[in-house]
């Protein structure tokens, strides 16, 4: 349909004002406009042109602007901002060279653009319960190391204990010239903690009535309702991706390569995608191989991995075993199997004739 499109549209998108530029099959300029960002605006403006190819941005009105912009008829690429150094690095960056450079790429190859999917409406209401969760655990967080700090400062120091139950523990150690100043925050504290714990039984709620899928999830170590229904909702779908191996570029969590000739140096990963699923991965991953971690074949392929020694090599382990752990939980998801812990270690001791290596074993097998 759209493949012989005549217009090919760059609009890039503000808080108030976007500005458009059209050009036709042979890069001409055909049009050049400034509108508010408003429903109305768009939809007057798209629903009296031909379908055309329009190029945005993702950001904050990406998703309601390329949903009505597709129910106008048009072909709508929203590009991943981070692969377009074209734009975001260019000396003389401004609104209408942003919109011309959209319009151009989409003329030229739409694969320029690395076009991202946007979730659906629902997958979005449900992520930001768990969204908002990790903002009160992280405000949280903060008022407790400012007291522990700030109590550091008069040389008495705050017992250890879990962020739930700290304003509980902390209010009998706190010295007696700093209560005025951190009661307010035990308070505080408080709240955030009956915040949080609301908002863990509504994620239980959620994955029980809408998820049932995390259920498989949840029986990898380190993997509990917060991580496998944020795992679910962010990639939404598992059919999107061909290979489970595919997640661990997807979600960052593989080197970035600058070769050239003989030089390929070790470099850091990418941070690519999803930034929060990323976090949380790590978070399983350092739990499986910390003290508390049940014996499995990730946390044993980890570990011998932490043992080659270097200045970081738990850092690159926990890195590869939350990298591991995201192909596992996309072969589970994808193929509905039940998760063995221990199936690649009991394969090794099985006769060689009789070992038949499984799509799970493959998927967590060492690249």
């Amino acid at each position: 349909m759209f493949k012989n499109s005549m217009l090919f549209t760059g609009l890039d998108l503000g808080d108030r004002h976007s500005h458009l530029i059209s050009l036709d099959q042979d890069g001409e300029l055909v049009e050049e406009a400034r509108l508010p960002t408003t429903q109305a605006s768009l939809a007057r403006k798209f629903s009296g042109i031909p379908p055309c190819r329009v190029a945005i941005e993702v950001g904050a009105h990406s998703r309601w602007v390329s949903a009505l912009l597709t129910r106008l008829g048009h072909e709508v690429l929203v590009a991943d901002a981070r692969k377009l150094r074209l734009i975001y690095k260019n000396p003389r960056k401004h609104d209408r060279a942003d919109a011309e450079y959209l319009a151009r790429l989409a003329r030229l190859d739409p694969k320029l653009l690395s076009p991202i999917h946007h979730r659906s409406p629902q997958a979005q209401a449900h992520l930001a319960v768990i969204r908002a969760r990790d903002s009160l655990v992280r405000a949280r967080t903060q008022l407790v190391n400012h007291a522990r700090g700030l109590v550091k400062t008069t040389g008495a120091r705050l017992p250890s204990c879990s962020a739930a139950s700290f304003h509980h523990k902390a209010a009998t150690a706190i010295p007696q010239e700093l209560l005025p100043a951190l009661s307010p925050i035990l308070a505080t504290i408080g709240s955030l903690t009956q915040s949080i714990q609301a908002y863990d039984r509504q994620i239980q709620q959620l994955a029980l009535d809408h998820y049932p899928e995390t259920r498989l999830l949840r029986n990898v170590p380190g993997v509990g309702p917060v991580t496998s229904l944020a795992y679910i909702l962010t990639l939404e779908d598992p059919q999107r991706f061909r290979k489970s191996r595919e997640l661990g570029a997807c979600l960052g969590l593989v080197p970035r390569t600058d070769q050239s000739g003989a030089q390929d140096p070790q470099l850091h990963i990418t941070k690519t995608g999803d930034s929060y699923l990323r976090r949380l991965l790590v978070q399983s991953a350092q739990y499986i191989l910390g003290p508390f971690g049940p014996d499995c074949d990730l946390r044993r392929w980890g570990l011998k991995l932490a043992e080659r020694g270097g200045k970081s090599a738990k850092k690159r382990a926990i890195v590869a075993v939350a990298r591991k752990l995201a192909v596992l939980l996309h072969h589970l998801w994808k193929n509905g199997e039940i998760y063995d812990p221990l199936y690649r270690s009991q394969s090794a001791q099985r006769p060689a004739e009789l070992a038949r290596p499984s799509a799970q074993e493959a998927a967590i097998a060492p690249a």
